[in-house]
């Protein structure tokens, strides 16, 4: 099987989009791995496969370079976004993910925003394996859960240059409360509208950004009382834009890039 392809990148979180309207599906588990491997396959942090909608311009469906599914990818869907802005010429598209159907809109400066959708701040919507205040959970270091449609567990940490991600998140990713497993953030609080954020992702390690991982750690930034409602998030790869009044859908706003095009040969069937 062979598969065209689009690679884009939003402040360093790479992503592929494979366009699969008017044809079938053959995205499964194993070719997601094949594809997503960076010495043998192309490598990304996600995959964004572009379907057919009755009720949106495109259906996406997300999977993480391990095989896994994921429900929510802000980088991937704004970058599915700006292609297919640009295919219609318009400066607005409605696209549907898990979340739902997600609006997005061109803005200033060649940045994308999705509506990435209200919270979930319930223990049993994150999920959590007991029902707990997901302002504070019971583990070292006091985190804070959300999901954006996946979960979310965030750390606020007063040196971030002093946290070893690599060797926490692994660990922390499968903790016994996270019966879905989790994304893990530790932040730094630089001032109430600026962090500095550094990401365990569930299903695929360190990235350089994460577009729905900024969304979870400014969420619960806010819930903590520590942010105002819109937020810089500087990442390894670059700074995005959160904004959330506390109760309505999450913002979030930032640059996506391509990279390059092409198409990929001896995929498994």
């Amino acid at each position: 099987m062979t598969l065209p392809f689009v690679k884009m990148h939003a402040h360093g979180d790479d992503f592929i989009i494979i366009d699969r309207r008017g044809q079938d599906d053959p995205i499964t588990a194993q070719v997601a791995r094949c594809l997503g491997n960076r010495h043998t396959g192309i490598g990304f942090n996600q995959l964004a496969v572009v379907l057919d909608c009755a009720d949106a311009a495109a259906r996406i469906k997300f999977w993480n370079p391990n095989g896994t599914p994921l429900e929510a990818c802000g980088s991937a869907t704004r970058g599915v976004a700006d292609r297919l802005m640009q295919e219609t010429g318009t400066d607005s598209i409605v696209l549907r993910t898990e979340r739902g159907l997600l609006t997005c809109v061109r803005v200033a400066g060649q940045r994308v925003s999705v509506n990435m959708g209200a919270p979930s701040l319930d223990w049993a919507a994150v999920p959590l394996a007991e029902p707990l205040d997901t302002r504070t959970l019971p583990i070292s270091g006091s985190p804070a859960a959300c999901s954006m449609g996946n979960p979310h567990c965030t750390f606020f940490v007063e040196d971030i240059a002093a946290v070893d991600v690599e060797a926490l998140g692994p660990a922390l990713e499968v903790h016994p409360l996270f019966p879905a497993r989790t994304n893990v953030h530790f932040v730094q609080v630089l001032d109430r509208r600026h962090i500095r954020l550094r990401i365990w992702e569930r299903g695929g390690g360190v990235p350089l950004g994460s577009g729905s991982c900024c969304c979870g750690a400014v969420v619960n930034g806010i819930r903590r009382g520590l942010l105002d409602d819109t937020v810089e998030v500087h990442c390894d790869g670059g700074t995005l834009t959160v904004q959330w009044d506390g109760q309505g859908g999450v913002l979030l706003t930032g640059r996506v890039e391509p990279i390059m095009q092409g198409t990929v040969y001896a995929i498994p069937v």
